[in-house]
């Protein structure tokens, strides 16, 4: 039985917000997930903030299915764009045919003001780009708006902060949808360092210590997020990378201004974190992510304190 997904596009669409979600589902159903996408407007043709037209929308439908997600794309400039009586439409569209007891809803960075406006967000916690917070709060007062978060799920409604993060909330609900491991495969598939979690701040531990330019560190680095389980020692990944373990060890340090090892502990503790929020005991998660133990988690844990 397909899943039915349902991406709203409002006008001066911002494409990276419907592209990157929109290609996660796709991959995810090319991997086997029983996913269905739709795209939906007021109109068939939509502007977008690149200057170019999506044609070919579909319209707004009049029933939706229980359980469906739709998924409401953020918009450039969106004092003006939601001001046009398209994103007015989508608005009321949202208030009489969604019910966030029966539907899943996901804003992506200022789509949230829309669902805000439908009062899909009242008395619920919730997020989006970090220069629009205050805004948020004034058109949903009653909802309890968080700061510095990539994404917020409260029950069946979801929202996320700025544009990449869209991604890290597709790959969220693909892997409460259809399981962390697909929604794994998909962060691989997208070359996505690996997907962020609901209580990580809009700088991923996953894309700290990224800022510089030496190749042979980043391609150290990348080795280690696609595979942070593993033991990793300073010897194997020197190899792969062409230099010796010692002056690996002070490149590291150099550029990155962390050890290989507290690099690596830092990534297994955000892995076990993942695992921990997809429902594995804190012991199953420890071992899933190359801890020996609970007890060795833990005593990670207090030295990255």
């Amino acid at each position: 039985m397909a899943f039915d997904i349902f991406f709203v596009l409002p006008p001066n669409l911002l494409l990276v917000d419907l592209a990157g979600p929109a290609d996660a589902f796709r991959i995810a159903a090319q991997l086997g997930a029983p996913f269905r996408s739709h795209y939906i407007a007021p109109a068939s043709g939509v502007p977008t903030s690149l200057g170019l037209s999506l044609e070919g929308a579909a319209p707004l439908p009049e029933v939706l299915p229980d359980e469906a997600l739709v998924v409401i794309s953020g918009a450039a400039h969106s004092i003006e764009a939601y001001a046009r009586p398209e994103a007015r439409e989508i608005v009321r569209w949202l208030r009489r045919r969604v019910d966030p007891n029966r539907q899943r809803v996901a804003s992506i960075c200022s789509g949230s003001l829309l669902t805000a406006e439908a009062g899909l967000l009242d008395g619920r916690q919730c997020t989006t780009h970090h220069t629009l917070l205050q805004r948020l709060q004034q058109l949903a007062p009653q909802a309890r708006v968080q700061q510095n978060r990539v994404f917020v799920q409260d029950g069946l409604v979801s929202s996320s902060a700025g544009i990449t993060a869209g991604v890290d909330l597709a790959l969220q609900l693909i892997a409460q949808l259809a399981g962390p491991a697909l929604a794994r495969d998909v962060a691989r598939h997208m070359v996505v360092y690996f997907r962020r979690s609901a209580g990580d701040p809009e700088l991923s531990p996953w894309l700290t210590h990224r800022n510089h330019l030496h190749p042979a560190v980043h391609k150290a680095q990348d080795l280690i997020a696609a595979d942070p389980a593993r033991g990793w020692r300073v010897e194997d990944l020197a190899g792969q990378v062409h230099v010796s373990a010692r002056h690996l060890s002070r490149l590291f340090r150099e550029h990155a201004g962390v050890s290989v090892h507290d690099y690596h502990t830092g990534l297994r503790l955000a892995l076990a974190s993942q695992w921990r929020d997809a429902g594995l005991s804190k012991e199953k998660a420890a071992l899933a992510a190359g801890f020996s133990s609970a007890r060795q988690l833990n005593r990670a844990g207090v030295g990255a304190c």
